[in-house]
């Protein structure tokens, strides 16, 4: 197909060859696009031969006995399109109930999803207001002695001369 000169000619043709020479056979095709094709068979022995097999088939196709269907054929036809249908038409109504619950079950896993990110980054991202009193225990908890000092000279004082009990006596103390 790649050496097929009529490609190179006319890379807008979208439809295939034989669905135009098909068309033209059956005069199909509007005026400008039968003038292109008559163009090209007069240029183009392939083409000319392939609107020949297609001439020949067609013309055999008028040869063959025409079958008509009968009136039961038509009717179990549609009988057959109509029970379908209905089926069809029956699995989408007792499909809509389990529809309608996945369509719930996600919406609450979704809710329940965002609520839980909200509380982690909440919780996450919110200072402790009780973390500053824990780092500040100990001197809570001596708070009494320190306020009977009258200034930090004293407890430099004492602590350069190591008076000061260690922090692992501070819970005996």
């Amino acid at each position: 197909m790649e050496n097929d000169p009529h490609q190179a000619d006319h890379p807008q043709d979208t439809v295939p060859e034989d669905e135009q020479l098909v068309a033209y056979l059956d005069g199909e095709l509007d005026d400008e696009s039968a003038r292109q094709i008559e163009q090209r068979l007069t240029s183009d022995s392939a083409l000319r031969d392939q609107l020949s097999r297609l001439e020949r088939a067609w013309d055999a196709l008028d040869e063959l006995e025409q079958v008509e269907a009968d009136v039961d054929f038509a009717k179990t036809t549609i009988e057959m399109v109509a029970v379908a249908a209905e089926e069809e038409h029956q699995r989408d109504v007792e499909q809509q109930p389990a529809k309608r619950r996945r369509r719930w079950l996600i919406g609450f896993t979704g809710m329940a999803a965002a609520c839980l990110a909200g509380f982690v980054a909440v919780w996450g991202f919110t200072p402790d207001p009780n973390e500053q009193l824990i780092e500040d225990l100990p001197v809570i908890q001596k708070l009494d002695q320190y306020q009977q000092i009258d200034d930090i000279e004293f407890l430099l004082l004492l602590h350069k001369h190591k008076l000061f009990p260690p922090e692992a006596d501070d819970d005996e103390a």
